[in-house]
């Protein structure tokens, strides 16, 4: 009996982050590249149900329809169904590869992707090396930004769920996903994060603490992953980063005062090393409560859509599927469940997690 009441609790957690995040990045695409005062000003305060995006954000060419997700989260999906179909521990990064041309001919979520992760479908579809991508003249090395975006984190939380409390898988199946199309420290570290953070937080009885120390660990772990896997480039520490995220959050004494400071300090850019942070920062405020995480994380202007999306996962695991309002999903899914099955999916990922155990 213990054994099914912790599956069915594991899939409650599954699908709460995969719900939680496509929630996410859906009340988000709406925000997108506005600054918090413009937030504030279109909307008459803070932004709190699902909106048609404005024609000036990333996803504004979805006209009349609030609630459809955008790439971070469909590509998180696309990396879920790809997880299932190769099985327990047999997901290679070729896989990985497959998985992200299928995902860049779904519309109209390949319209949006990010700087990265465009160059890479464009290398792997003419068959070029993905290594020459921003090559500084006629060396070997690429300019220092080239795969230092948020593309690998955003996607990555299934690397933790299939791996509850396991650091070090979750770490490393992370690292598949990040190679060839985010292949720095800055990157790796980042997605790792959010990889540790997940998988910490599928664990029965865990603390938001922990969670925040799982995050920490888990970018000390990317950093050295890089070290030895991919290269290392110029750019600030996301263990620090986070450190510092978390400490604003744990200072502000109000969720205006928290939004500023993270945007001032921190940043919510494209960047890795800004939006990462950012997602952990608001979940430590939000107290890593499912709805609010992802209200406050649409609300910190730029790349709202990501940063809500992987604070969300985080979010949804810890609390699962239960806490999140039950209207707004079913809002929420009938807009998207015509492209990814989320209870199906979930249910996929959860025999993957229980396999984790067995071996």
């Amino acid at each position: 009996m213990a054994e099914v009441k912790y599956d069915r609790m594991m899939y409650d957690k599954i699908l709460g982050s995969l719900a939680c995040a496509g929630m996410g990045d859906a009340l988000g695409a709406a925000t997108e590249l506005y600054s918090i005062d413009e937030i504030r000003q279109t909307w008459g305060g803070w932004l709190d149900k699902f909106v048609e995006p404005p024609i000036d954000t990333f996803a504004g060419s979805l006209k009349g329809v609030a609630g459809l997700i955008t790439d971070d989260s469909s590509q998180m999906y696309v990396f879920s169904e790809a997880l299932i179909a190769a099985g327990y521990g047999q997901f290679t990064n070729d896989d990985w590869k497959a998985a992200l041309l299928r995902w860049a001919d779904m519309m109209p979520y390949a319209m949006y992707k990010g700087p990265t992760t465009e160059q890479v479908v464009k290398a792997l579809r003419e068959g070029h090396p993905t290594n020459t991508i921003g090559r500084i003249g006629h060396s070997s090395r690429q300019a220092p930004n080239v795969g230092t975006t948020n593309g690998a984190g955003m996607r990555v939380a299934p690397a933790g769920l299939v791996y509850p409390g396991q650091m070090e898988k979750a770490c490393h199946l992370a690292l598949l996903t990040c190679l060839p199309s985010h292949d720095t420290n800055i990157a790796i570290a980042s997605a790792c994060a959010i990889a540790g953070a997940t998988s910490q937080a599928m664990v029965i009885n865990t603390t938001l603490d922990e969670i925040i120390d799982a995050s920490l660990e888990g970018a000390r772990q990317g950093e050295q992953l890089a070290k030895q896997h991919a290269r290392c480039v110029a750019g600030p520490s996301i263990e620090k980063r986070i450190r510092l995220a978390v400490q604003i959050a744990r200072e502000a004494d109000s969720l205006e005062s928290c939004l500023y400071d993270i945007e001032g300090y921190v940043g919510n850019s494209v960047a890795a090393h800004e939006s990462i942070p950012a997602a952990i920062g608001l979940l430590t405020f939000c107290k890593g409560k499912p709805w609010e995480t992802i209200v406050a994380a649409s609300n910190v202007g730029n790349d709202t859509d990501s940063i809500a999306t992987m604070a969300g996962a985080i979010a949804g695991a810890w609390k699962g599927f239960d806490a999140l309002p039950k209207d707004k999903y079913d809002f929420f899914n009938a807009v998207n469940s015509h492209d990814f099955n989320l209870p199906e999916i979930a249910a996929g990922l959860t025999q993957l997690a229980s396999a984790s155990f067995e071996r």
